[in-house]
């Protein structure tokens, strides 16, 4: 992964009408929260948007790939990220309606987490 701070810049500024958008440096990229809510990692210059069972069909249909990588066992990993569609780099408004749809993916995984035991 590589940082981009100009294009997390621009997520954050785009963004900015909606909520408020975070975000923590991992592994060379950034992990992207929109108002604590895992939303989109930025990798090699590349926005990939948060997806889910639900988001598929819609993920498909506007023909975004899969944050795929190799592991470190050299086999070929994918993660439930998609890549942004290309007018997210320049229209404020097309990155909210996107991302709208990876912070609802975010909230429904949250969800899903189970709570954390108490330490004994």
């Amino acid at each position: 992964m590589a940082f981009d701070a100009g294009l997390v810049d621009w997520v954050i500024e785009a963004m900015e009408p909606v909520g408020t958008v975070t975000f923590r440096k991992m592994m060379g990229g950034a992990v992207l929260y929109l108002d604590g809510v895992v939303f989109a990692v930025v990798d090699d210059g590349e926005v990939w948007l948060k997806g889910d069972a639900e988001s598929e069909a819609i993920w498909d249909e506007a023909g975004c790939d899969r944050f795929t990588f190799t592991g470190s066992d050299g086999q070929a990993q994918v993660m439930n990220y998609r890549r942004a569609p290309s007018d997210v780099y320049d229209d404020a408004e097309a990155m909210r309606e996107w991302a709208a749809i990876a912070v609802a993916a975010g909230q429904r995984a949250a969800v899903k987490k189970r709570p954390k035991k108490p330490k004994a």
